[in-house]
């Protein structure tokens, strides 16, 4: 989008120069208070989509606790065709991680006065996520732009580059709350999970507390199972190292020979193809360790 756009615009215009995040925010966001990860996940659309464009490895430096610096040839700027001529007009890719978008949930009590209510279920609910290693979650800033707007998942997921939107509503009637939430594929607008709790708001705080909590605890496991038969489903040549770790866990959980040694072999693609992925390592030390012990038993 205009976004890409507008950082990779100024990348270039300072071309083998530091450009610090509070200047690429400033130039994508209008100067709007965002997380850094936003700016991440478009930085990251920009390598891929010049990858794509001009088969090169990297032309975007991470410059830590300093910004970004555009490394490749020199690009006139002046002319938006020439800067969208590499295909930085395409909403962010996708992280690695499994990501998540958490919409503000709607408020149906039509009372004014109970947006509160719905916004701290939200934010809590986000703050849960975040905790998460391996979920990729959206910061509030870019997902409460959407607040009292008619959306479409499918656009969501290709304008935040997000891979799963979570979607609710609050009722508020005297003394008691209903709040139901859906959390959906945005890549093929399929439910992965959904639910209704209705309590009494005798303590508001602790109510807020408890939903926001059960409704983590059930989205982590199901984002993860979603996560499974996407894998299962994509061709082998094109599984990652995420993918193929993934696709490994429950063999390496299962604890057994046969499957063990099936997981071993996926998640030594995997460390070919990301020689420092920890999770990978682990994995096959784990896998490695099973099989001496059975081995052991056996003599």
């Amino acid at each position: 989008g205009q976004r890409a756009v507008a950082l990779l615009r100024l990348l270039i215009q300072n071309a083998g120069q530091p450009v610090s995040k509070d200047a690429l925010i400033d130039a994508g966001w209008g100067g709007s208070a965002v997380a850094d990860n936003n700016l991440t996940v478009q930085i990251a659309a920009l390598r891929r989509t010049l990858a794509d464009a001009a088969n090169v490895a990297n032309w975007i430096e991470t410059l830590p606790r300093r910004g970004y610096r555009y490394v490749g040839p020199a690009v006139a700027t002046n002319d938006p065709d020439t800067v969208a001529a590499t295909g930085a007009t395409s909403g962010p890719s996708l992280p690695e991680k499994p990501s998540v978008a958490v919409l503000p949930f709607s408020n149906l009590s039509g009372d004014p006065q109970q947006e509160y209510f719905a916004d701290g279920m939200v934010d809590d609910i986000i703050t849960g996520l975040a905790r998460i290693k391996w979920l990729f979650v959206i910061a509030r800033n870019s997902t409460f732009s959407y607040k009292g707007r008619a959306v479409d998942v499918k656009q969501i997921g290709r304008e935040l580059g997000v891979r799963y939107v979570l979607e609710g509503s609050v009722r508020k009637a005297g003394r008691s709350v209903r709040v139901t939430a859906q959390m959906i594929d945005a890549s093929t607008g399929a439910h992965v999970w959904a639910e209704r709790y209705d309590r009494s708001s005798d303590d508001i705080f602790a109510l807020q507390d408890e939903i926001a909590l059960a409704a983590v605890g059930a989205i982590a496991p199901s984002v993860r199972k979603a996560e499974i038969e996407r894998v299962r489903r994509k061709r082998p040549d094109s599984l990652d190292a995420y993918d193929l770790v993934l696709q490994a866990q429950p063999d390496v959980d299962s604890g057994m020979p046969e499957q063990v040694t099936r997981a071993l072999a996926l998640l030594e693609r995997a460390i070919i193809l990301e020689p420092t992925y920890a999770l990978a390592h682990g994995n096959a030390a784990m896998c490695h360790h099973c099989l001496f012990l059975r081995a052991g038993l056996q003599e």
